[in-house]
């Protein structure tokens, strides 16, 4: 009984304590437990300002020029009725010990009370031109050439919705400013030249890019339309490309589907079509092997690996599922460093068997693509492959094979072989007076609450 009534008195003692004490406490207003947050909305109401350049243009103009009322105007507007504002323009000097000088200010209150705070804004004038200098592959090494097959005597295959020809420019426009010279073979006959170590506008044809915009198709020149090249129905042509790949240490660019399947030459083909009913090609292999077989690649990679004696051989090296693939790291990073932004996710039907590592002498040098298992084999959608010998660290010839589904992305080619080089980019720096201006806007809460 004792025990209850003391339970019951302390009961009765917390709950007097907590009234009195509730009763002589001074609860702070609304507006003091969550504060308007003055420099966010400084912040944001100078980028609004700015959001055509109109701030940046007017902190350029003289004091007396009448775009300063315009500007007073919008800053009134931007905030809310009971916010006093201080906006001052500042010079940016450049050099010596004093950093600013005051340029201009507008307020609408002689003060801004106890309590304010501010943001601050860069601005630059229009005259100001932002650039970004690539550094020009082989500047560092041999190399440097990017030729881009541009051949008006041959025909794509696989480059749905496009032609050799506009996917040619646009490889152009991407690339040329990351290699020393760039080059666009514009015959068959062109190709022949760069194939026997000819150059054709005095550029170094050893170590060279060469990228194949035909797709599936290869052009092949006049001169090798004809034995041995069209042993095999050309397959023999095809090895003889990888013996010009690895004597020359090229990297070869094989921009969508299966690398080598057709050659092309409209003159030399003119009566002959894929079935498809594109003329001026011929499939590479022999026709009863027109079942999947995939005689070019193989031959290629024979040339690229310096086998003396060419086998015909139709081991079948990519599937014929499609499968939805994702980019590597590596080039999401270099996608952002570059500016070139292709999806993501993309679709193969034509990712080369790893297998050929092994078998070729080849390593990787860079996936584009991450790579994906079926039935126990490992596939690469995009990879980029090195030919080196065993025991050995020179590489003698490279291959870039994206099996990408019909359309091209050469966007992909071209970030592709940048995350391969990694050619560093040089940003342009202020190097004039009078070209930045700090912005500061500063704000105070009145009246309300």
């Amino acid at each position: 009984m004792m025990r209850t009534i003391e339970v019951f008195l302390v009961i009765i003692i917390i709950t007097a304590a907590f009234i009195i004490s509730s009763f002589f406490a001074v609860l702070p207003q609304p507006w003091q437990v969550s504060p308007l947050n003055l420099r966010r909305l400084a912040l944001t109401t100078l980028q609004t300002l700015d959001g055509d350049y109109d701030l940046s243009g007017t902190a350029f103009k003289s004091p007396g020029d009448l775009a300063w009322g315009q500007l007073q105007i919008a800053l009134s507007a931007c905030l809310p009725p009971n916010i006093v504002y201080n906006l001052t323009v500042y010079e940016v000097l450049s050099g010596g010990t004093q950093l600013y000088t005051l340029i201009h200010s507008i307020s609408n209150a002689e003060s801004l009370g106890v309590s304010s705070d501010a943001s601050s804004y860069l601005v630059a004038s229009s005259n100001v031109t932002f650039r970004v200098i690539p550094e020009k592959i082989g500047e560092r090494g041999s190399g440097g050439t990017l030729y881009i097959l541009n051949c008006s005597d041959a025909n794509g295959w696989w480059i749905t919705g496009y032609t050799a020809q506009s996917l040619a420019a646009d490889l152009y426009n991407l690339l040329s400013p990351y290699f020393k010279a760039t080059i666009m073979v514009q015959t068959t006959a062109q190709l022949r030249k760069i194939l026997n170590n000819n150059t054709l506008q005095g550029e170094m044809v050893q170590n060279a890019v060469v990228i194949n915009t035909f797709g599936e198709a290869v052009p092949i020149p006049s001169e090798y339309c004809k034995s041995p090249y069209s042993d095999y129905n050309y397959a023999r042509y095809c090895y003889f490309l990888g013996q010009k790949v690895r004597l020359y240490n090229w990297t070869w660019v094989s921009i969508v589907g299966y690398p080598f399947y057709y050659v092309s030459n409209k003159q030399n083909f003119s009566s002959s079509q894929n079935t498809y009913g594109i003329y001026g090609m011929i499939r590479v292999g022999r026709p009863q092997d027109w079942d999947g077989g995939q005689s070019g690649i193989n031959a290629f990679l024979q040339g690229l690996d310096n086998r003396l004696q060419y086998t015909y051989d139709r081991t079948k090296l990519i599937p014929d599922a499609g499968v939805v693939m994702t980019l590597s790291q590596q080039v999401l990073e270099a996608c952002n460093y570059y500016g070139i932004y292709p999806s993501p996710n993309q679709t193969s039907t034509r990712a080369l068997k790893s297998s050929i590592l092994s078998d070729y002498n080849l390593k990787i040098g860079l996936l584009i693509f991450n790579n994906f298992t079926v039935s126990g084999t490992v596939y690469n959608p995009g990879a980029l492959y090195q030919h080196i010998f065993k025991n050995d660290n020179k590489i003698t010839g490279s291959l870039l094979a994206l099996g990408l589904t019909r359309t091209p992305d050469i966007r992909l080619t071209a970030i592709g072989l940048l995350s391969y080089y990694k050619p560093r980019l040089y940003h342009s720096e202020y190097n004039a007076t009078g070209t930045s201006r700090l912005v500061v806007l500063q704000l105070g809460q009145v009246g309300g609450v």
